[in-house]
């Protein structure tokens, strides 16, 4: 049996996208919380759903990317005798928290909105305007920031940015539900504005959701397509035959798997592992690989045993 874990090759990436990702996340919850206080403050005070709603996404957010900044640094810890995988999955936890707060928001969103056509309320919409074009301004810089870490294998970090583009488009929404009722004292801008940001917050949440559940069902990654691993597999020199084969994920960017491949009897067995693990590093980025390698007649004598 073989046992392969490629940790030195990606040792020094991970730890500077764990840094980017811890730096960038406690700037964005700084920044979020502060003006969410004054988003709270300005909905109240101009009547705005549009800003009221954003300002509970903004909530959200500040919970949300608290909740991230704890998973990125828990789920730095190592392995233990109760947790073989460490805690690295506290982030895909994390990041399903947020996708389902996505989805609850929205559809509050949503129903407040409705209601709002039947019970509409006088807008201020120069208050309202103003308050969402600095949210615009925070929004921008706090996606800059989460952008420049490792948005693009890390679920969490991604959901984290997803909530915060969310709030970029309400804050546009706002801007413009503002420009609306100034110009045109035109009162369902702000419903209206509101019922759009919260379909697409929806849409963001329901895939961040979606994601999440499908790693912790196991599922395979979708980046690794099984007939593949199979091929480059099944042509390794001295190979016969490949059976019980599991791709899944750790947590984001930490793909995992484990086979079983039947080998010839006069197979030089060390050298189909290294063929093995070099191929799952090289072609499919496979961190951790468990492969046992058995012969012919074991083989047999294994499939003897399961007819009887």
């Amino acid at each position: 049996m073989g046992h392969s874990h490629h940790h030195d090759h990606h040792h020094d990436h991970h730890h500077h996208a764990h840094s980017a990702n811890k730096k960038a996340l406690f700037i964005s919850f700084l920044f979020i919380a502060t003006f969410m206080i004054v988003e709270v403050i300005g909905g109240f005070l101009s009547h705005s759903l549009t800003l009221l709603s954003d300002a509970g996404h903004m909530f959200s957010d500040a919970l949300s990317l608290g909740l991230s900044l704890v998973a990125v640094v828990y789920g730095a810890k190592g392995a233990s005798i109760e947790k073989t995988y460490g805690y690295k999955r506290f982030e895909i936890l994390a990041a399903l928290f947020n996708g389902v707060a996505l989805l609850v928001i929205s559809l509050y969103i949503l129903i407040e909105a409705f209601l709002r056509f039947y019970h509409p309320e006088n807008v201020a919409g120069v208050d309202m305007l103003v308050i969402a074009c600095i949210g615009l301004l925070v929004n921008i810089f706090v996606a800059w920031i989460l952008m420049k870490g490792d948005s693009s294998e890390n679920l969490n970090i991604k959901s984290a940015l997803v909530h915060v583009i969310g709030d970029l488009l309400g804050s546009v929404g706002a801007i413009v539900a503002g420009l609306l009722i100034i110009l045109f004292n035109w009162g369902y801008a702000d419903p209206i504005a509101s019922i759009i940001v919260s379909i697409l917050i929806l849409k963001s949440g329901w895939q961040i959701t979606n994601d999440a559940i499908h790693i912790l069902m196991e599922g395979k990654p979708k980046d690794i397509h099984l007939d593949e691993v199979k091929n480059h597999l099944i042509n390794i020199p001295g190979v016969s035959a490949l059976h019980d084969l599991h791709v899944w994920t750790i947590t984001s960017g930490f793909p995992a798997l484990s086979c079983h491949l039947v080998v010839e009897n006069n197979a030089d067995r060390d050298k189909v592992l290294m063929d093995a693990n070099h191929i799952l590093t090289e072609h499919f980025s496979v961190k951790h690989a468990t492969i046992q390698i058995e012969g012919q007649d074991f083989n047999n004598c294994s499939n003897e045993q399961q007819h009887q």
